[in-house]
């Protein structure tokens, strides 16, 4: 069958990223009809947002979507059209797998963890406003629904990933309101899913232990702004962000796969960025549309080409180009 799938080139180096995750996606030798649409920068000076309607109607009708990096303005600016993207669609939870590459040096051997985020509220929302000159108030929303859903998900997710445990992270030492409206949520999906390791653990204790010894976590769930931060610290106990994939999943079912890391507009146009996050996210796309064999191959043809090492983007130490990364994991297919 031919698959239809919304395409999202994305900013600065996100094009060429991209291209490189269809040429691999292509040489699977899955079809795919992708539907190119355009969000981000250039788009807000000609629609006046970074997510015109047109690429939302996209996602709904062909319920999932690959995304490259796309630029957020820092202080200033336009809203994060990732958070725009998650919102609109009802993308409520992001999974971020985290697991030692073969041929990448990092401090540890044997990191083979999820993080599980919250994705439709918290303090990340960015509901803030102005009370008075020089005073800002954010407002840090939970509410027992999301709570539940994001629950039921990390333990379904560990129960059909065969995995053994499921660590929710927290702050309700201080938020007990918030965090132990958490807390209480993720106790009740705990206890329906006995056959499942659980334990609960303070934020900064868990950072600390994600130093001294990732290798003690599993799964990891968590609210949204614990998530975007945790999960850059996972990627790097691996070796950094363009190593990483990441997916957002909806409760109706629209599904997008995306890179994580920063568009990069400092190389763009110079084929020098690693293609492997966005190439390994299409991998997740593919499994996500039950292509399992050929998600399995994507992820063995990237380890594979790691492990040679004779094929390196310069964030891992080479002087490969994009192309010639793609161009390896391609042969290795």
């Amino acid at each position: 069958m031919t698959y239809d799938v919304t395409l999202i080139p994305g900013d600065g180096i996100g094009p060429e990223v991209s291209e490189a995750a269809v040429r691999v996606v292509e040489a699977t030798g899955v079809s795919v009809n992708w539907h190119r649409v355009d969000a981000g920068a250039e788009c807000v000076a000609k629609y006046g947002t970074p997510v015109p309607d047109e690429v939302v109607s996209s996602i709904i009708n062909n319920r999932v979507a690959l995304k490259g990096p796309i630029t957020t303005p820092i202080g200033v600016g336009f809203a994060s059209a990732n958070v725009m993207l998650r919102k609109r669609l009802g993308l409520f939870a992001n999974i971020r797998p985290a697991h030692t590459m073969p041929g990448v040096k990092s401090r540890y051997d044997n990191v083979d963890l999820v993080v599980i985020r919250e994705n439709s509220e918290d303090l990340y929302s960015g509901l803030e406003h102005i009370v008075i000159p020089g005073v800002v108030e954010s407002l840090k929303i939970i509410t027992e629904a999301a709570c539940t859903r994001i629950g039921k998900y990390a333990f379904e997710y560990a129960r059909r990933n065969r995995r053994k445990k499921v660590t929710a992270v927290h702050k309700a030492n201080i938020m007990k309101l918030a965090d132990g409206l958490f807390l209480e949520c993720l106790r009740r999906a705990a206890r329906e899913a006995p056959e499942i390791g659980y334990e609960e653990m303070i934020v900064d204790a868990t950072c600390m232990n994600m130093v001294l010894n990732p290798e003690r976590f599993d799964v990891m769930v968590m609210e949204n702004l614990y998530g975007d931060i945790l999960s850059d610290l996972a990627s790097g106990l691996i070796g950094g962000l363009g190593l990483t994939p990441s997916a957002n999943i909806g409760e109706t079912g629209a599904a997008m796969f995306e890179a994580v890391h920063g568009s990069a507009p400092d190389i763009a146009g110079r084929n020098i960025a690693n293609p492997i996050a966005l190439i390994l996210s299409a991998g997740l796309m593919l499994k996500h549309m039950a292509e399992f064999e050929q998600a399995a191959r994507v992820e063995a043809a990237v380890q594979r080409v790691l492990s040679e090492g004779k094929v390196r983007t310069k964030d891992l130490g080479g002087d490969s180009t994009t192309t010639e990364m793609t161009d390896a994991i391609i042969a290795a297919l």
